[in-house]
């Protein structure tokens, strides 16, 4: 797929995540078969450039490019300062986020509570896009603010006016946060309506789904969230579905294990074992859940703070699997558990 100038394997994106989509996560699903993933949200407040938090999330040391990061915030000045900073330090995409629900985003009119004025979107999309002549800036947006506030279509006109390469949308409103069924039919009047790539997000689970919204919104990409976590492999399993026609077979408990293993060493890496061993805890317990035995492993899991007694816990956990003879059966439902920004 020609994206922006980059040419990628295929047309499935990594949501950001806040909290989840950190480079081991993106790199992970890269691998996996993902196209392109985006980075969790990276303050436009100049003040916490110098965190230890933000430099890891503009950390991109390694990672498969194009590299894709996401700015937030609600003062067009700040927003076009965070992406000349971050153009300058490796991004070769700058995202907008308007589609974080989040009390904490909403609350200082950042996030999805931005698509309330229309006028605001305008000067912050303009400035972004002045700042980083050089670099494609991307969008991401709801559907609106509630159900009565279904605005993307306009957005997305104001957005293709102001120079934005690409626009993602998810099929819920603000007011839905992550409750109910996303809709598809905003994110096809969208595509209908713009000439920029659009790209559809929300409840994209199984390989099947991902076909239906293909073809129900005529949309260039995919872009999936919380049916990554613990299942980095949907991205292998949707691009083989849609270039074939024919399932993956389900990963086996070896493969697994394999992958949980990796991923949590990668966690110690990048942020230190103390930091480590509580962020793989919630990433153990995607990979897990909906296996044997998985809810008693969690509370177990959950104890230890080192990562030896972490890591020994995962291999006795799959290695009882392993003689179990068991195979991967998914409840993708289930195990959504964290929000998509």
């Amino acid at each position: 797929m020609q994206f922006l100038g980059f040419t990628l394997p295929n047309n499935l994106f990594v949501a950001p995540m806040a909290g989840v989509t950190d480079r081991p996560f993106r790199q992970l699903c890269k691998k996996m078969g993902a196209g392109l993933a985006v980075s969790e949200m990276v303050t436009s407040n100049s003040l916490l450039y110098g965190s230890a938090k933000t430099r890891r999330r503009a950390n991109h040391a390694g990672e498969v490019e194009p590299i894709s990061v996401q700015i937030a915030g609600a003062v067009p000045e700040m927003l076009a300062e965070a992406a000349r900073y971050n153009a300058e330090r490796g991004a070769q995409i700058i995202d907008i986020n308007m589609g974080c629900p989040a009390k904490k985003v909403c609350n200082v009119m950042a996030g999805s509570a931005l698509m309330q004025d229309e006028a605001l979107v305008e000067r912050i999309l303009r400035a972004v896009v002045r700042a980083v002549p050089e670099t494609p800036v991307t969008l991401k947006i709801r559907t609106g603010w509630n159900r009565e506030q279904r605005n993307a279509p306009q957005i997305a006109r104001i957005a293709e006016d102001c120079g934005i390469r690409a626009l993602a949308i998810h099929g819920r409103t603000r007011a839905d946060q992550y409750r109910g069924e996303a809709e598809y039919d905003t994110i096809a009047q969208v595509k209908s309506r713009v000439s920029i790539p659009v790209i559809a997000n929300g409840d994209i689970t199984t390989p099947e789904k991902a076909r239906h919204v293909l073809d129900y919104t005529g949309c260039d990409g995919l872009m999936i969230g919380r049916a990554a976590q613990g299942r980095p492999w949907i991205f292998r399993e949707i691009a083989h579905f849609l270039a074939t026609g024919e399932h993956l077979p389900a990963p086996l408990v070896s493969e697994i294990h394999a992958v949980c293993r990796a991923h949590v060493l990668d966690l110690y890496d990048f942020y230190g074992v103390d930091c480590g061993v509580r962020i793989a805890r919630k990433h153990i317990a995607w990979y897990t859940k909906g296996l044997a035995g998985s809810a008693a492993f969690r509370r177990r899991m959950n104890e230890w703070d080192v990562p030896e007694g972490q890591l020994d816990a995962v291999d006795e956990f799959f290695t009882a699997q392993a003689r179990a003879s068991c195979h991967l059966r998914y409840d993708t439902a289930s195990a959504v558990t964290e929000e998509t920004v």
